[in-house]
């Protein structure tokens, strides 16, 4: 049986819209300047993620899966995904506004691209002043009003923009267009999928003056045209209790904040437990592990892992699992 908080060594991303706040606030290891994400947990293929340290040290996630199957993911999401991870973990630093992009539904996408599609959920860690990101339109469109104007470049006067600061919380549907925001430095729970399609870039190019691939044929099937006040998710921060963010058939993403130390029960769940931390730090004790866990970093909690018991004199954590 496996039973003690799992730690994964972080995979850094280049991104030409990347910063350097992962390094500076979140202290990851890197001498580059423009890492835009921390694939923290991650079986996407390409980019399996490898144990950091303990008894599993150096193990890839897919192997770790098959080695414990259901004793470390659940019985129930074993059985539905076998050896492939569901969840994406992730945090992002946005030194410059993302593309407008939207991700296809499960059907699409396996249709496509033999992915799963791409349903997810932001938290907002840090924002410099004025910061916003799109989310949905302003209004209900149709497919000629929405070609017109991105054909004419204008596509951003449909867009819905909002202002952003700490503790901000979005769910973002596939088919929704979204784009994260110059200056927002936030945690990403998603589905594994790595299908994006960007339908506008700023007219940005990269070092060697070209153009990112725009996807405008395979978004148009894709995006939801409607708009829909869907987004702007409000919770609880009572200290020393997990208070609901979202839930959705794909993961549930609960707000923790820790003061003393509280003891977990995890004996009615059937599925794994991931631990963000997205302020201060904390000690997850189970049995007789004790891992530290800082801001900016993750743990994955084996689902054979019935209690634990947390420490921190002010943590704040985002607890994930699947129901």
């Amino acid at each position: 049986m496996i039973n003690y908080p799992i730690r994964f060594v972080p995979i850094l991303q280049d991104k030409i819209w990347g910063g350097r706040k992962l390094r500076d606030i979140l202290n990851k290891q890197t001498i580059r300047e423009s890492v835009g994400e921390s694939w923290e947990i991650s079986g996407v293929d390409g980019n399996i993620s490898i144990v950091e340290s303990g008894p599993e040290k150096g193990t890839r996630l897919t192997d770790l899966i098959s080695k414990y199957k259901g004793e470390l993911v659940g019985k129930g999401i074993y059985s539905k995904f076998g050896n492939d991870f569901p969840l994406l973990i992730k945090f992002i630093d946005a030194k410059t506004d993302l593309s407008v992009q939207l991700h296809p539904n499960d059907e699409l996408a396996k249709q496509r691209h033999n992915s799963f599609g791409k349903t997810e959920m932001w938290y907002v860690m840090q924002a410099d002043e004025g910061s916003r990101l799109n989310i949905g339109f302003k209004k209900d469109l149709d497919k000629r009003e929405y070609l017109d104007h991105l054909e004419k470049g204008k596509i951003t006067e449909l867009l819905n923009f909002e202002e952003v600061e700490k503790g901000d919380s979005f769910f973002i549907n596939t088919g929704k267009v979204h784009a994260i925001g110059g200056g927002i430095l936030l945690a990403e729970i998603q589905q594994t999928s790595d299908i994006t399609y960007r339908i506008y870039d700023w007219n940005r190019e990269d070092s060697e003056g070209q153009s990112r691939e725009l996807h405008t044929a395979l978004a148009l099937d894709a995006i939801d045209f409607r708009r829909k006040d869907d987004y702007h998710l409000t919770y609880e921060k009572e200290i020393n209790r997990s208070s609901e963010i979202v839930s959705c058939e794909y993961f549930s993403t609960n707000f923790l904040p820790v003061k003393g130390e509280i003891e977990m029960d995890y004996s009615w769940l059937d599925s794994f437990v991931v631990y963000m931390c997205v302020e201060g730090n904390a000690q997850i004790i189970v049995d007789h592990y004790n891992e530290k866990i800082e801001k900016g970093q993750s743990l994955l909690i084996p689902a054979s892992t019935n209690k634990l018991h947390i420490k921190a004199k002010n943590a704040e954590l985002l607890e994930i699992y699947i129901k």
